[in-house]
Formats: structure tokens, C-alpha cells, sequence
């Protein structure tokens, strides 16, 4: 992902999501070289989705997937997903980290099938239309082995 990606990045972002990242967010991510990649149609490269990451010491910490609505439930956040392992593998991380809206069901049950798990609690952690909601914490280990096979077509 670069800048220049923004416009349609942000396009999905706002359609996804009712308290979207704002360029800003994807510009800082950018500016301090936290992995962001993008997931394109092979065949006339629409942008499908899009994950930001943040390595730290052994561990990868996912700030940001998402996939255009148009496209959900159809693995693609999967691929995202496989394609994120084979960054942490590269980066030397051993455990991937993130945090899922409480009442976002579907977010979790991606993960879950992808081996993530609960592990904590962050409370308030997000904006919501009545205040702040509470974000569940979930890691779970790097899979080297499936990193190495996800050669996807993300870029």
C-alpha cells in the first residue's frame, strides 16, 4: 500500500466500517513503514482488501484488515490473513496480536477459524454510536509453515 492507493483504500474503509480509519491513520501507518498490503483481482486489479500491520519484538501486531463489503465470505480475508503470517515469519515475529469489536461476531469467527483466541479484555477501546464498546484481545502463533506456502496475489 501506498499513498497513492488511499482514495480506494478509504472508499472501502467507509463503506466497512461506521467509524472508519481516516487517511491520516493510513498516511502515519505508512510514514513509520508498518506493513500495509493490498489484496487485488488478478484479473483487472480492483482492490478486494487491505490489511496494516505494526512488528514489534517477536510479534506482529494487526492494526487493520478489511475486505470490500462486495467481496466478503469469500475467503478473501483468509488470504489476507496467509499473506500477513508469511510478513511476520520474514519479520522474525512468533506471535500475531489483535483486538475485534465485542459485537463484531463475524470478525471473530474469522479469526477463530484462522487459530486465534481470546486472551483478554480491552475496555472502552472503541468508539460506538452509545459511547465506547470493549475490544477482545486475541493472539496466536505465527504459522511458519503455512507462510511459506501463501504465495497470493497480494501485493
Amino acid at each position: 500500500m501506498t499513498v497513492s492507493d488511499l482514495d480506494e483504500v478509504l472508499a472501502i474503509e467507509q463503506q466497512a466500517y461506521p467509524f472508519p480509519w481516516t487517511r491520516g491513520n493510513f498516511i502515519d501507518s505508512l510514514a513509520v513503514n508498518h506493513p500495509a498490503w493490498l489484496l487485488r483481482a488478478p484479473a483487472d486489479g480492483a482492490l478486494w482488501g487491505y490489511y496494516v500491520a505494526m512488528g514489534g519484538v517477536e510479534e506482529m501486531h494487526l492494526l487493520n484488515i478489511t475486505v470490500a463489503p462486495s467481496r466478503q465470505g469469500q475467503g478473501l480475508a483468509h488470504r489476507l490473513l496467509d499473506d500477513l503470517d508469511r510478513q511476520a515469519c520474514t519479520a522474525g515475529a512468533l506471535q500475531l496480536w489483535l483486538e475485534v469489536r465485542e459485537s463484531n461476531a463475524r470478525a471473530r469467527h474469522v479469526y477463530e477459524r484462522n487459530g486465534f483466541v481470546a486472551v483478554g479484555r480491552r475496555k472502552g477501546y472503541y468508539p460506538a454510536a452509545q459511547g465506547r464498546e470493549d475490544a477482545v484481545v486475541m493472539c496466536r502463533p505465527v504459522k511458519a509453515e503455512d507462510a511459506q506456502e501463501a504465495g497470493h496475489a497480494v501485493d
